[in-house]
């Protein structure tokens, strides 16, 4: 008996020590750097060539638009870097020795049973993928979605991030996308309204006005047409407020209202138009002295 268990000891220590055994994990080995390295470089490789398909797609009958390439871009390198990983993977398993059928199998079964319980991922995946092929909403986008507001960082078959103007990041399951808002689309309208005092020359003030809109497509060139006086907007309790619009290319609405106010401002004060600001007036009442006081002061 014991022996045997130093003869088998002996035939181990032989194995370990033997030639056969390091060849074997020093080819293994290399396989798996080989593995390694061809899937890196098919991922940049196939990078550039969906960057050179796409940017041929910018020109002919079936271009499309840079926010569009943005997002398919994006979707189609990271779904190439999912397989190449996945193939990867395989192919190390398969330098281990491992029945790859049987874990293919079992995983299938086991997804499937996965499945079941997973119908929420389910419909993230669908969602996404409507979105996607709807362009309902791109990357680079202005969309507000299921109470989050912000510029779209990514679109993803189950999840999208937008990026709030503060800098926050808010991720959505995409099945939980229900409405979408997009603001960057077509073009913006900026909405100014100005105030004019009663007391002052409302047909002047228009004029004013007019002449300055003629003036803001040459200075601002966000501007796609010049923008119009739509008359009194409203009679307020302390002034008349006229509005005024201006078509701008998407998202430089703000920027545009801002310009407006101010331009316009300036121009009323140089014009010596009155804008006029909240004021507050006070009576005093004088009571004459009943005439008891009026007897206790005399006396």
């Amino acid at each position: 008996m014991v022996d045997e268990v130093v003869q088998e000891s002996e035939n181990i220590f032989q194995f370990i020590t033997g030639p056969e055994l390091w060849l074997a994990v020093g080819r293994g080995a290399l396989k798996i750097v080989l593995i390694l390295i061809i899937s890196f470089i098919i991922i940049k490789v196939g990078q550039r060539v969906v960057s050179q398909f796409f940017a041929q797609r910018r020109q002919g009958p079936f271009s499309i638009t840079a926010r569009r390439e943005a997002t398919l871009k994006k979707l189609v390198i990271n779904t190439l870097s999912y397989i190449v990983y996945f193939s990867a993977f395989i192919m190390i398993l398969e330098t281990f020795t491992l029945d790859i059928g049987a874990l293919l199998a079992g995983a299938g079964i086991a997804g499937l049973a996965i499945g079941f319980g997973a119908q929420n991922l389910v419909r993230d995946v669908i969602s996404g993928f409507f979105i996607i092929f709807e362009d309902q909403f791109s990357v680079g986008d202005y969309v507000m979605a299921s109470g989050a507001e912000g510029f779209v960082e990514e679109i993803g078959l189950r999840i999208s991030k937008i990026k709030s103007w503060t800098g926050e990041i808010h991720i959505l399951p995409n099945g939980n996308i229900t409405q979408v808002t997009n603001y960057s689309i077509h073009n913006s309208i900026a909405v100014v309204d100005v105030s004019i005092a009663y007391e002052g020359d409302i047909d002047r003030a228009e004029k004013v006005i007019l002449e300055l809109l003629e003036e803001m497509p040459d200075r601002y060139e966000e501007l796609v047409a010049t923008p119009e006086l739509l008359g009194v907007q409203n009679l307020g309790n302390s002034d008349i407020v006229m509005r005024i619009i201006g078509e701008t290319y998407p998202m430089e609405h703000w920027a545009i209202g801002r310009a407006l106010r101010k331009e316009v401002k300036n121009r009323l004060d140089k014009e010596g138009i009155e804008i006029p600001f909240p004021r507050m007036v006070m009576y005093s009442r004088h009571e004459e002295p009943n005439s008891q006081d009026h007897r206790r002061m005399k006396d």
